[in-house]
């Protein structure tokens, strides 16, 4: 099947305005092709689905079924923010699914990075399924595709949270906007009014923070690796790097080492900050964090996270290193 392609005159979308018209425009579009038929779509919190979740809301309303997975993995506050903002704030007829217990069962003990993410990624789809299956209806799957998936890949989007989705789900596709690159994405979820902090998140790994929570994952290191990467982000955002450093994280390996707290020794995990810049994610250079910035994020990840005891920054750019750290 021929690839979508984008029309060579097509305008960058750069402003508010640009951004309207595209929004007008496709709000037509989305009529036109769903009719009075419903729209389901798996969303993530991620950028591109939460930008087509606001836009077919405002195209058309509750035909629009949201079904949100809490797998468990997420960071600090992104669930909650999902519910704030798309089932509270524009009505969305959202279905919130927490399947926290389901994931973190099937992944006890297992510690290889690659089945990790197999088995979030296996199971994102039964839960999925599973809630696609009860509801009545359905003739359309809306997805986020963006033009950088269609240009590197078969122009099916790979879901947030997971490597695709059913292939017996016999939708047509709702993809508006998939001609767009992600900076201009991000300019229209601003003009649908979505908060700045959902638009601009950053990129953020399929399998959550099961790839940060390095080894087997426990759910007490998973909890302080949430709360140390919380303040990260926090104190990002204070210092204005949130929207200069391209991704950064923490990642909490499963071993631990002695520290001392109250005049005695205890035994604490490490907690990793990476930080880096890239333009295309083939190479990635590292972003120079100013040394009192650090000494600041320190104290508090080992003064108010639990069971951590030692902070460091990894400086490896991509290559040799990868830009997750797993």
């Amino acid at each position: 099947m021929e690839k979508t392609v984008r029309p060579e005159n097509m305008e960058r979308i750069t402003t508010k305005a640009l951004a309207e018209a595209f929004i007008e425009n496709q709000v037509k579009e989305i009529r036109e092709q769903v009719g009075d038929k419903k729209v389901l779509l798996a969303l993530s919190g991620g950028v591109d689905s939460s930008v087509v979740a606001a836009l077919l809301i405002k195209a058309i309303g509750k035909q629009l079924i949201c079904v949100h997975v809490n797998h468990g993995l997420m960071r600090k506050g992104e669930s909650e923010q999902v519910i704030e903002v798309f089932g509270r704030e524009l009505g969305a007829n959202l279905i919130y699914v927490d399947a926290t217990d389901r994931f973190l069962d099937l992944l006890d003990g297992v510690s290889e990075p690659e089945k990790k993410r197999k088995i979030i990624g296996g199971e994102f789809i039964k839960v999925f399924d599973e809630e696609a299956s009860k509801l009545e209806g359905i003739s359309f799957l809306a997805q986020g595709t963006i033009y950088p998936d269609i240009l590197e890949s078969d122009g099916v989007k790979a879901h947030h949270n997971v490597g695709g989705l059913p292939e017996d789900m016999q939708f047509e596709l709702v993809e508006p906007v998939k001609l767009l690159f992600k900076d201009e994405v991000r300019v229209v979820g601003e003009a649908l009014g979505l908060p700045h902090n959902m638009v601009y998140r950053q990129p953020f790994p399929g399998p959550g923070l099961g790839v940060r929570c390095l080894g087997a994952i426990t759910r007490d290191r998973l909890h302080a690796l949430r709360e140390a990467d919380a303040i990260l982000r926090e104190e990002f955002d204070k210092n204005g790097l949130a929207e200069k450093v391209w991704q950064y994280f923490i990642a909490v390996p499963d071993f631990k080492s002695v520290g001392v707290k109250d005049g005695k020794r205890y035994e604490g995990w490490a907690a990793i900050i990476r930080a880096v810049n890239t333009t295309d994610a083939m190479s990635a250079t590292i972003e120079e964090i100013p040394y009192p910035m650090i000494h600041h994020i320190t104290n508090r990840i080992t003064h108010e996270v639990d069971g951590i005891n030692r902070v460091m920054v990894d400086v490896t750019p991509k290559p040799v290193g990868t830009i997750e750290f797993e």
